[in-house]
């Protein structure tokens, strides 16, 4: 199939999803893969197998749209709902996907590795999600990740651990080490910034004023 917008020096990128998870990538009437399509301007063919097929276009305003939209089929295909996975879209979050074949030596050994991650009734992946800020998906072989990068690292970590054989306690103390460094560097980020804003209104003494008549005149034009 050929689409006729579709640019000939744009990427086009090829992958497989699991059958069942087809009809979430496509959504009631289309309305999934229509709208991965609108936000980043790509275009889709899906097959009934579970091939995908992305295309860029000349409707694409985002040089990695394709990427993305890879990324957003890739998370869908790991077992995330669709509003969850178009996060993706956002330049802000990133998809990891662990495979627990490389930590699993028995399919019995995947089975009790897959309830190591996912925990009794399902407590540990919560806790991972909930001290991380992040969306954890156990399906299949994968535990998928999807949130903003430092936290997605941080969770990929703690979910490595378990799958090395780590306790919980000891993950989950590390995962609230981690938090705290997260929260202190998005502090000092935020008081960097305004110290920057504070030395930029020393520098522009006028800067309040010059708001304040951008105000008034913006309230005099309605």
């Amino acid at each position: 199939m050929v689409f006729g917008n579709v640019g000939q020096d744009k990427n086009i990128e090829i992958l497989k999803i699991p059958k069942d998870r087809v009809g979430v990538l496509i959504g009631k009437k289309g309305n999934v893969k229509k709208t991965i399509e609108k936000e980043l301007g790509v275009k889709l063919e899906i097959d009934t197998d579970g091939t995908v097929t992305i295309y860029g276009t000349d409707k694409q305003k985002d040089p990695l749209a394709v990427w993305k939209a890879k990324d957003i089929v890739r998370a869908i295909g790991r077992g995330f709902n669709p509003e969850i996975a178009l996060r993706l879209v956002s330049d802000e979050y990133v998809l990891e996907v662990i495979d627990i074949e490389d930590y699993a030596s028995s399919e019995n050994s995947m089975r009790r590795l897959k309830g190591r991650v996912i925990g009794k009734e399902g407590k540990s992946r919560r806790y991972i999600e909930d001290l991380t800020g992040t969306n954890v998906s156990v399906y299949g072989k994968t535990v998928a990740i999807v949130g903003e990068h430092e936290p997605v690292q941080v969770a990929k970590e703690a979910v490595e651990m378990l799958l090395r054989g780590a306790s919980h306690a000891k993950t989950f103390k590390f995962l609230e080490r981690e938090r705290q460094k997260i929260k202190r560097a998005r502090f000092e980020l935020w008081k960097k910034k305004s110290d920057v804003d504070e030395l930029y209104e020393k520098m522009n003494p006028n800067y309040e004023d010059v708001e304040d008549e951008e105000d008034e005149e913006e309230n005099g034009e309605e």
